[in-house]
């Protein structure tokens, strides 16, 4: 049965850790008794998910640099996998508080308010994601946050109210997995609001001397091919990305023909009626396969 409130988890003996620390835990575990890590994902055995271990073994933010329909996003959903299935939050709380090491105010002030009677709830893993395509209109208030003035006047609080804050998303995926798709596409001085989290772990919001240590696995995402078209990533962001990984085409036609199998949306009453011959099939991805392979030359 799962605790109900602080006292329940403390007496249960529960402890906290990063979630760094436990996609690291149980990918160890994972790896011990032989499980794939990323299922479905074809022709990166020796090459893309070796790395992409390593660098989750390593608690690295990550950054997977590669051209499109080489499932990168993907790759990032099923990190999802290696995390606990459940984890206690403070009832109530925006940014899932953790409940031994609360760090917002709201959170605090009810801790202190109830003690070991405070409410806690318990996250399921599929709850701990979240992903922002990057765009040129995306604001530092929608990673970050604001003020909310409609907050201030219904509480009647000064905007030097730390109550007054609107959390963006980042500060929502707190204890998850961030990620951020087509990163060069988001401008220079939003990437640069980026520095301090992944630097120092926490935010800054306006004036507020504000300091949330926040506990983020972060997965950023690049096309090299839109570099020069639509943007870059700043180099004083990209030397806080500890791992920058490589994805690629299929290297082999029966990687590709496998991959076109798994990923055709062909419903079960049609593959009945309509038969395809195994040359045709490795016809058509053979010109597919060699326009790939010209396009990474």
């Amino acid at each position: 049965m799962q605790a109900t409130t602080l006292g329940e988890l403390i007496k249960s003996g529960y402890k906290s850790r990063s979630i760094k620390e436990e996609i690291r835990q149980n990918l160890i575990q994972k790896l011990k008794e032989g499980e794939s890590t990323f299922s479905g994902i074809v022709g990166y055995e020796d090459s893309v998910i070796p790395e992409t271990e390593r660098a989750l073994l390593s608690k690295h933010n990550i950054l997977l640099l590669g051209l499109r329909g080489q499932a990168k996003t993907r790759m990032a959903r099923q990190m999802t996998d290696l995390l606990d299935e459940y984890i206690p939050v403070i009832a109530g709380s925006e940014i899932n508080d953790d409940p031994l090491t609360p760090i917002s105010k709201y959170a605090v002030d009810l801790l202190a308010e109830k003690g070991d009677n405070t409410p806690i709830e318990w996250l399921h893993r599929s709850q701990r994601y979240g992903e922002k395509l990057a765009t040129p209109d995306v604001s530092v208030a929608d990673l970050i946050g604001d003020i909310d003035p409609i907050k201030a006047a219904n509480l009647k609080l000064s905007f030097a109210d730390e109550r007054v804050l609107h959390y963006g998303i980042i500060p929502r995926s707190n204890r998850s997995i961030f990620v951020i798709n087509e990163l060069p596409d988001l401008q220079a001085r939003i990437q640069v609001s980026l520095f301090n989290i992944l630097e120092e772990g926490d935010i800054q919001i306006r004036g507020f001397k504000l300091r949330l240590p926040l506990d983020i696995l972060f997965v950023f995402t690049a096309n090299p091919e839109d570099y020069t078209n639509r943007g870059s990533i700043v180099t004083p962001l990209k030397d806080r990305i500890q791992s920058q990984i490589l994805t690629h085409y299929p290297k082999s036609l029966e990687h590709a023909l496998e991959i076109t199998e798994q990923e055709a949306a062909v419903h079960d009453d049609v593959v009945e009626k309509i038969m395809i011959s195994d040359l045709v099939k490795r016809l058509i991805e053979q010109v597919a396969f060699e326009a790939q392979q010209r396009v990474c030359r």
